[in-house]
């Protein structure tokens, strides 16, 4: 039984990255997806482009590899937005770049949230020092706090966010809704009820209620981690309520019609399945997808030559290879019958070539065509991975036909400078096809 062909290929909306980095409505532009498909890239090349033709850009990432950083000439990026030397264009636009600290992040959270001395205990505590360096979704809720805390002060007109290198691209929406849920929850409440009984209240409630907890986590984790967090639970008593508020409103901001997602991935099949994911869920989630963004494509400039006929052609010089070998040996054998041979006489003075030269012409065809057979055979292999890829990216259009899609061309290097952001900036405005 012959398996089922795959969906047909329909043609996807192409999508106009200028024309959304120029819509005085977009205030925010989300880059996500899968870990190593170009995310803090695009996200700095969208904000050099954006800049140099007249707004005025924050790049917030959150990679820790500070790629962003070299790229735009800045020696380091911190928690302050930082201006960005070199942006071109006659208009007033500027860019302004910053890496998340996570850690630096939480701490103006806090005190920004809660009186000096109560800030000073909870910054000195070793939960919460511990909790701030590296509690599962802490990075991404401080991504969410941040990106409050730039739209807030009201200073750029365009924030573009290069998402966390999670495990998931889904962990960038889920993690703060974990913490919160985990700082609103129902253990942080039992922790804190002791502190809001008071006296021997609170001691009963604590004897009785978590007796069985206090046990069971004192072995575990030690009896002063215990008193570290209930200390800590305490200090952050007033500040638990605003987190999910806070996350709530960073969360609506994100479906808010002047925010554009934009799902970065490479036409590799994982990497596709992923930002498949992705939009499925964002459409779940009332969230505004502008579209695709298409890493590394690969192409070729003489595509008409197809992989099997340059196989067919390369095994084919392979082949006349030996032939003419063979019928070059084959000319300087004796006739096996002389009977027919013309007399001394008649025949013409010998012009017959030297024979070293006629072997160094034989070895220099030979090399010629080992050569080009070769070359056929990369320009094939190059074509496969062209259908590879086109393939992948046809079941992702047959699955989300409505999801507009440029491509970028797969580059020799690494981009390290401005004018190497120009390059991927244009690629995805144009949506050229790859070289």
């Amino acid at each position: 039984m012959a398996a089922p062909a795959d969906p047909s290929p329909r043609s996807a909306p192409a999508l106009d990255a200028d024309a959304l980095l120029d819509d005085p409505a977009i205030r925010i532009v989300v880059c996500c997806g899968s870990g190593g498909v170009g995310k803090t890239t695009t996200a700095a090349a969208l904000g050099v482009r954006a800049a140099e033709r007249g707004r005025k850009v924050v790049v917030l990432t959150i990679d820790p590899a500070r790629r962003l950083a070299q790229s735009m000439g800045i020696d380091s990026l911190d928690n302050v937005p930082r201006r960005v030397p070199g942006i071109e264009g006659g208009g007033d636009g500027e860019l302004h770049a910053m890496m998340l600290d996570m850690k630096r992040t939480f701490d103006e959270v806090v005190e920004a949230h809660t009186d000096a001395e109560r800030a000073r205990a909870i910054l000195e505590n070793p939960f919460y020092q511990s909790l701030s360096a590296g509690f599962a979704g802490t990075q991404e809720y401080m991504a969410m706090e941040k990106l409050g805390q730039l739209r807030a002060r009201d200073e750029w007109d365009l924030i573009i966010v290069d998402t966390p290198p999670s495990r998931s691209a889904l962990d960038f929406l889920d993690a703060p809704k974990r913490l919160g849920s985990f700082l609103d929850g129902k253990f942080i409440k039992v922790l804190m009820a002791p502190a809001k009984m008071g006296g021997r209240a609170g001691m009963k409630f604590l004897n009785v209620g978590m007796s069985m907890m206090t046990g069971t986590l004192g072995k575990l984790l030690g009896g002063q981690l215990l008193r570290d967090v209930q200390t800590f639970v305490a200090a952050m008593d007033t500040m638990f309520g605003g987190f999910r508020t806070r996350a709530d409103a960073t969360y609506t901001l994100l479906q808010a019609p002047g925010t554009a997602f934009l799902v970065v991935a490479t036409p590799e099949r994982d990497a596709l399945r992923e930002a498949a994911y992705f939009v499925e869920r964002l459409a779940a989630e009332d969230m505004p997808l502008a579209g695709l963004v298409l890493n590394r494509v690969h192409g070729s400039e003489a595509a008409r030559l197809s992989a099997e006929h340059a196989l067919a052609a390369a095994e084919n010089l392979d082949g006349v290879g030996i032939v003419d070998q063979s019928t070059g040996k084959a000319g300087l054998r004796e006739p096996a019958d002389r009977s027919d041979a013309p007399s001394e006489a008649a025949v013409a003075p010998d012009t017959t070539p030297d024979p070293a030269e006629h072997t160094d012409h034989e070895n220099h065809t030979s090399h010629v065509d080992q050569l080009t057979a070769g070359l056929l055979r990369l320009h094939a292999e190059r074509m496969q991975v062209v259908a590879r890829e086109q393939r992948t990216r046809d079941r992702f259009t047959a699955l989300h036909p409505e999801v507009a899609v440029t491509e970028v061309a797969a580059l020799p290097g690494d981009v390290h400078d401005l004018e190497g952001l120009r390059a991927i900036g244009h690629r995805l405005a144009t949506g050229s096809a790859p070289a």
